[in-house]
């Protein structure tokens, strides 16, 4: 395992191929080595790209980390200082799902990117507050309820992070309770469906202000979860998007859901023949 030390924090990595540097961000708290992600990445670098697959703070073997104005804010610096420390800036930045939302705020800082592409943007009222309880609620009602900083690190949402980083554990037990509650109302906060923001955290004008090229694939229009309207709505304000159809049919996000085995993301592979056509077309 490669490791990188940014903001003070223990990055899990791992580069594959030489080229043009693309960097992937897997959804929800998976790992870089959940299905698909590994094998997108090596389609991608098969055409001459290094490509980056990584664990966020909170996901894998990659510290834990309560800072930030939202979790994926701080992945997203997390991720724009990693990019740095491995002399890849300005990247290709991908992801689908909560990697979307990491990648965009991540592309919205200058020189970090040079071109954007992301799929399964989480949004609408029911998908963005299904999110807050999902990622915060359980860990704020145990530390609020339930014995403190103890019962929050045996909830099972953080047991696969205190199993791969040893330290992980003594981290989350050495928060003090009243700023560790604090931390995840402000998360839950930044997950409140608003009009002037796109995806959580990444306002019109932000969105409007990237000049860099971008891929917006259309969600399903059967996907509560990550609707229709919020790539569309993207796609509308990032000023040099193209909207284009996913590799797959309406229901992938809850057919992928059915078959949880399998992998989420075990279909991202089919995304790379778009992405290098988009590549040849766009960026190079």
């Amino acid at each position: 395992m490669a490791t990188a030390t940014v903001n003070g924090l223990t990055l899990a990595y791992e580069t594959i191929g030489e080229g043009r540097p693309w960097v992937i961000t897997p959804g929800g708290r998976f790992t870089k080595d959940e299905p698909g992600v590994r094998q997108l990445a090596e389609a991608l670098a098969a055409q001459g790209n290094r490509v980056l697959i990584w664990d966020r703070p909170n996901c894998g073997e990659s510290d834990v980390c309560f800072e930030g104005s939202s979790e994926s804010a701080m992945q997203a610096d997390a991720l724009v200082g990693l990019l740095g420390h491995l002399d890849m800036t300005p990247a290709v930045i991908i992801g689908g799902s909560g990697g979307a939302r990491v990648s965009l705020l991540a592309a919205a800082q200058p020189g970090a990117a040079s071109g954007l592409a992301i799929w399964w943007i989480s949004g609408g009222v029911y998908g963005l507050l299904t999110l807050a309880m999902h990622y915060c609620g359980g860990s704020l009602a145990a530390a609020w309820t339930s014995g403190g900083m103890e019962a929050v690190a045996e909830l099972p949402e953080w047991a696969e992070v205190t199993a791969r980083n040893e330290g992980n554990r003594r981290r989350i037990l050495d928060q003090d309770p009243k700023a560790f509650i604090a931390a995840m109302e402000r998360w839950m906060m930044a997950y409140s469906p608003s009009e002037d923001e796109p995806v959580p955290g990444l306002s019109v004008a932000a969105a409007r202000a990237m000049d860099i090229p971008a891929l917006v694939f259309r969600s399903g229009e059967s996907d509560v979860w990550h609707t229709r309207a919020t790539s569309e709505r993207l796609a509308e304000v990032l000023p040099e998007a193209r909207l284009v159809e996913p590799p797959w049919g309406d229901r992938e996000w809850l057919e992928r859901q059915d078959t949880h085995d399998d992998g989420i993301f075990v279909r991202w592979p089919l995304l790379a023949p778009r992405l290098l056509e988009w590549q040849a077309a766009t960026l190079d």
